[in-house]
């Protein structure tokens, strides 16, 4: 009839397996002063049809409160977004704490799929539709215990590097004066380096004076430390000198603030801690680190740290590709209507 012929023995047979499609869904296209949200349900006339609405809020967190109450009415099960920028958190976390359950979607991962289109509106309209087929797959986000354990440790990695970076224009300025302590000290900011730089800053300018300050080892290198600071070290040098070196100080006293804080939150996985630190070349600032990127997909670490376990699942089990992806064309899309006010 169809002008095909069919091998002998050969029979269409009834595929029993059901698309799978969440029921309620909702996709946000978050950007830094507004949102624009997509919700797609069941049509209740209709059986097999979708109602959508397509809205926009604000990122502010009294509109925030708003969609998500308008979601828990509309029994929204899931709510997607892509992993845009920074933009994301504040949004993750408030639907999170109002009691969704929010998903973040890699931005490669959905890059991929076919049929995006450009504008944020249709963008929003697409990633529900995509989401609803359960075609892309959760990025882990860690519990909250986790996340401030990350902040903590990830900012003192920064005042590290802060406090590097002014060391180094100490260095440079001592050069700039002609004065080359870091060639006859290893460390310049050692007790004597300290005192050193001090008397400098104090208006003492005499090379004999100041390698008497040396204590230690240094002691043996007096020679060198007096042709080391003969320069031209001025009162421009001394004011920027002072300045860098309280701004150290500043750092230092940060840090050992932000290490007390760590000592208490990693408290309660010391005995991990120990065993990263018989690791050579790790240490405890590395085991701190490591916890706090990994403490959350690593479950046999997370004690304490408490998830309901339908997330768990959401965020780590892999889900299945679906058959069919969205319809497209005029009809696809006339099939979709808007919700009633």
């Amino acid at each position: 009839m169809f002008g095909c012929d069919a091998g002998e023995g050969v029979v269409l047979e009834e595929d029993p397996q059901v698309e799978e499609i969440v029921a309620r869904v909702a996709a946000l296209d978050i950007g830094k002063a507004e949102l624009v949200c997509c919700v797609r349900v069941p049509h209740e006339g209709k059986p097999g049809r979708r109602l959508q609405e397509v809205a926009t809020y604000s990122t502010m967190t009294r509109s925030l409160l708003a969609m998500s109450d308008h979601l828990r009415c509309l029994g929204v099960s899931r709510v997607e977004m892509e992993a845009t920028s920074d933009y994301w958190k504040p949004v993750f976390y408030l639907l999170e704490a109002q009691g969704l359950d929010p998903w973040l979607v890699n931005a490669k991962d959905v890059k991929h799929l076919p049929g995006r289109p450009k504008t944020d509106k249709l963008d929003a309209v697409w990633l529900c539709k995509v989401a609803e087929r359960q075609m892309i797959r959760p990025s882990f986000v860690p519990p909250p215990a986790v996340r401030q354990l990350r902040d903590v440790t990830r900012y003192r990695i920064d005042l590290v590097g802060a406090r590097t970076a002014e060391k180094q224009r100490v260095e440079k300025l001592l050069e700039d004066a002609q004065i080359k302590l870091s060639v006859v000290a290893s460390d310049i900011f050692g007790i004597s380096g300290r005192q050193m730089m001090a008397a400098l800053i104090g208006g003492q300018t005499n090379p004999k004076a100041l390698a008497q300050l040396a204590r230690g080892r240094l002691r043996a290198k007096l020679e060198a430390l007096e042709e080391a600071f003969t320069g031209h070290f001025t009162d421009h040098h001394a004011f920027l000198l002072a300045t860098m070196l309280a701004r150290i100080d500043a750092l230092d006293a940060d840090l050992a603030a932000l290490e007390a804080k760590i000592q208490e939150m990693i408290a309660p996985f010391a005995a991990a801690v120990d065993k990263l630190d018989e690791i050579p070349g790790v240490g405890a600032t590395g085991a701190h680190i490591i916890l706090a990127e990994l403490l959350g997909p690593l479950r046999p670490w997370g004690q304490g740290i408490s998830r309901p376990q339908e997330r768990q699942r959401h965020h780590r089990a892999r889900q299945p590709l679906p058959g069919p992806g969205p319809r497209g064309g005029r009809r696809g899309r006339q099939q979709d209507q808007h919700l009633p006010r």
